[in-house]
């Protein structure tokens, strides 16, 4: 073992090694970052700035938009980086804090999305007692609880992963560090680890993800109840777009961290994980927010301003 040389670096081999194709891939995605941050941004600022969109459901709005600009924000940058720099190196102490992060928002999604269809439930089968079941306490305790948790999470993972020895080859078929091509490369033993992932991180992400399904189960049920036609076309059409988001995002997620390392291709893995960590987030404010007529109305009055 002395004649090791312990990894110190990372190399982000990313999306492509074509060079002819570095600048047109870094226009696409600067863009697609840009109108991630501005798009979520905006969401927020009209609902900070409209009194009439202080309410449990544009509160989580709002706190969706927020993982989204960090989500995104956790592996744009040094994407955007790598493609115009011949040095696509990131520091072990970097990557290990991007692996935190980088855990933490997409735990936070999970949350976020599984705290909304709760919401939404509670509208729809409890109108009258909506306002007193999702009150502010009871919002910021769900969303303070979910944030503290997704930090315990992604804080044992990364301590966990920062232990393993990594001392062959550093090049990560990816973008970013993200914890498949980390485990591919380490020279440890990952066995239990692995065990982990599959137990505490699995229930971290199923958990919601099942809470989601229920919830949108019992609203599909209550909207077909609903006798006008146009009443349920209006509620399909919504609720259909939010699962369409709900399924892309989980779907990937379990794609990528709940299935045999040795399955799939290294290009299949990144469209993967562009679907998830780009996408996702892109999409979000247009599926949830921009679709509102109240919200809408906010954001004309706001630029009328």
């Amino acid at each position: 073992m002395g004649n090791i040389s312990l990894v110190t670096e990372f190399i982000l081999l990313g999306l492509s090694r074509n060079h002819n194709q570095q600048v047109p891939l870094f226009a696409v995605f600067l863009t697609t970052y840009l109108v991630t941050v501005l798009g979520n941004g905006l969401i927020i600022a009209v609902i900070s700035k409209d009194y009439e969109l202080h309410t449990p459901m544009y509160f989580f709005l709002g706190n969706l938009s927020f993982v989204d600009i960090c989500f995104s924000s956790v592996t744009a940058p040094r994407m955007l980086a790598n493609l115009l720099l011949e040095k696509k190196s990131i520091s072990f102490k970097a990557c290990m804090t991007q692996l935190f992060f980088l855990f933490c928002t997409a735990s936070m999604e999970c949350f976020i999305l599984a705290i909304m269809a709760y919401d939404r439930l509670v509208a729809i089968s409890n109108p009258l007692r909506y306002l007193s079941i999702m009150n502010s306490k009871t919002c910021l305790t769900l969303v303070g609880s979910s944030w503290a948790l997704t930090s315990l999470h992604s804080l044992l993972h990364m301590v966990t992963v920062s232990t393993f020895t990594f001392c062959g080859p550093n090049q990560i078929h990816e973008y970013f560090c993200d914890l498949p091509p980390l485990l591919a490369l380490s020279c440890s033993d990952t066995t239990s680890y692995d065990l982990l992932v599959f137990t505490e991180g699995s229930l971290i992400a199923t958990s919601p993800f099942l809470f989601v399904v229920v919830s949108y189960s019992r609203i599909l049920k209550t909207i077909l109840m609903i006798r006008s036609s146009s009443g349920q076309y209006r509620a399909f059409s919504t609720c259909s777009s939010h699962l369409l988001s709900v399924g892309l995002y989980f779907g990937t997620i379990f794609f990528t961290y709940f299935r045999p390392s040795s399955s799939g291709s290294v290009d299949d893995d990144r469209t993967i994980t562009v679907v998830y960590s780009v996408l996702t987030p892109l999409l979000n404010p247009f599926i949830y927010s921009l679709r509102n007529q109240q919200v809408k109305g906010a954001l004309k009055k706001m630029m009328c301003q």
